[in-house]
This record gives structure tokens, sequence and C-alpha cells, in this order.
């Protein structure tokens, strides 16, 4: 039980730590959804991000060692360290145990029916996160200035976002004026939700933006040539869904994948091309682009620096 009692001293010790820090450089900047631990002691493997009043915590998967009721227990002890430090409700932090998977299909999976819903805001436009029933609550963190930065460029362009998740990219790209949106994505659930964002920020026009129920992959293979001007493709690392055709692999497959996305571009179209592949090699020499600018650093928030795995490239046609 001592060495229990010292370890949750350690975590305590590690996560009030983080938090002063990370609270303090998101009250400066305004931002209310920040990321301020991720698996930073070995014993204590979760995820946390603030979300603007409560807090989403997840575990991710390893052998731990322990029974179901004794981790139960652990989990609890957990929670409540997290709530005095971050001065909430133990309510108020939505645990969840993040067990990777081969394949996307597995961010697909219910947890939950619960659908505990909160509507945050990052730059002025409001997201809808579920808290409770999926993988993730709706908005990945890590792209904030990806995001931004997309946006600045949009007013009067055609946009279209791949494997777009719930949307974020495509109601920043409304927001910034885009002439044209499509959205497509293999998850009815996520399609419909990123809808939803544009319709709660009152930007929804159905004669601009096009939200699309399809394998991305296939679709992509009638794309509209020399249509787009700005691209954002964020895949996965694997798939193998049900609905596609074979595999895919980022390492493997991204050559393909970005020519055909630049046959999609105008002339000066821009692609955003980003993944998780822990050691992602670009290729640059096979693809026939003007530039190919590795932009991982200029897109990472302060809450990711020093430990983030995914790459995001700028590629110009």
């Amino acid at each position: 039980m001592g060495e229990s009692t010292g370890k949750f001293e350690m975590f305590n010790n590690r996560l009030s730590k983080v938090w002063k820090h990370f609270s303090k450089s998101a009250r400066r900047q305004q931002i209310a959804c920040f990321r301020f631990y991720d698996h930073d002691l070995p014993e204590f493997p979760f995820a946390i991000e603030y979300l603007d009043g409560v807090v989403h915590a997840a575990e991710y998967k390893r052998r731990h060692g322990m029974e179901d009721d004794e981790h139960a227990t652990w989990l609890e002890a957990c929670k409540n360290i997290i709530a005095q430090i971050v001065e909430i409700s133990p309510d108020l932090v939505y645990m969840k145990i993040r067990q990777r998977k081969a394949g996307r299909q597995g961010q697909y999976e219910k947890f939950d029916e619960l659908k505990v819903e909160k509507i945050v805001q990052e730059n002025g436009i409001s997201f809808i996160l579920n808290l409770t029933d999926y993988l993730d609550t709706g908005l990945f963190l890590d792209h904030r200035l990806t995001r931004e930065m997309v946006k600045k460029e949009c007013e009067g362009k055609k946009v279209l976002n791949l494997f777009c998740y719930t949307g974020s990219f495509s109601v920043y790209a409304a927001s910034g004026g885009a002439a044209e949106v499509v959205s497509v994505d293999m998850s009815k659930t996520y399609i419909n939700w990123a809808k939803r964002n544009m319709q709660f920020n009152k930007l929804y026009d159905d004669k601009k933006h096009f939200f699309i129920h399809d394998d991305v992959l296939e679709w992509m293979k009638d794309i509209p040539k020399n249509y787009f001007d700005i691209i954002v493709c964020d895949p996965p690392t694997f798939s193998n869904s049900k609905r596609m055709e074979g595999n895919f692999d980022v390492q493997r497959d991204h050559v393909a994948l970005i020519k055909q996305l630049l046959k999609g571009c105008t002339e000066t179209g821009t692609i955003y091309f980003s993944n998780n592949l822990r050691n992602f090699q670009i290729e640059r020499e096979q693809i026939p682009a003007l530039t190919v600018k590795d932009i991982t650093a200029a897109t990472t928030p302060f809450d990711f620096q020093g430990r983030l795995f995914r790459k995001c490239y700028l590629i110009e046609k």
C-alpha cells in the first residue's frame, strides 16, 4: 500500500506541475481547450485534456497486472486526483480506456449511449463534443494552429476536407469565407456530426457546403480535375475497413494518394497533408509538386510541443 501511495503522490505532483504551467499558458492565449498531460509517467499512461470546465482522460491500454476491481479502484483514485488538481467535481472528469486498434474503424466504435455533449469554443468557433460515447471527443486539439492557418487562406476558395472526421477544418474554412467546402468521410456518424457543427455555427449553406458519406479512397478515383484550391487530408495510419477494397498503409500508399490529390488541385492549389505515423518518412522525390514543406513545427501548439508524433506538410502544385 505504501508503494501505491507513493506512486499516487508522484502522479499528484506531476499533474500539479503541468496543470499550473499549461493552464497559465492557455489563459494567456485565451485557449479554452488544451492537453496538459500525455503519458508523462509510465505508471499513469493517460492523455488528459481540459475542455472548458470538464476533463477528458483517456488511459492507454497496457498490461497493468491489476484485477478488474483493483483497476476500477485505481482509476477512481486517479479521477479524484485529477479533479482535485483542476478544481472541478469528479463527476466532470470523463475517463476512457484508449485501446490501440489495427485500422481506423476503432475510432468509430461506440463505448456508450450516454450522449453527454458539450459546446466548446476555439478561436471564436463552436464545436460540439461528445464526452462519453466515442474514443475521441470530436476535436483533435493538436491541429488548432493548422486550422487557423487554413482559415486564413480560404476566402473565395474551393476547399476539400478528406477523412474529415467531425468537420473542424470544414467549419474553419466556411468561417474564413470559402466559396465551397466539400467534406468526405467513411463514417455516417461523423459526417452528420460535421454537418451539425456547421449548422451550430450558423454557417451552413446547402449550395456551398457538401457532406459526402463515402470511402474516401474510392471517392477520390473520380475527384474533379484541377478543381480545388485547398485540400486538407489527414488519412489514417492504417485502414482495412469492410467498405474498402484491400487495405491502406500511409507509409506505403502516401505517394499514390498525394498524386491523386494533386490531380484535384488547381494550378495554384495547396495541400495540407498530415498523419500520425510515428516514424513516417515522406518520399519527396516521388511527389511531382513544386513545394513539399514540412510544417510540423509551425503547426504544433504549445500544449503538444515535444510530445507529438504527427507530421504535417504543405504541398504546392
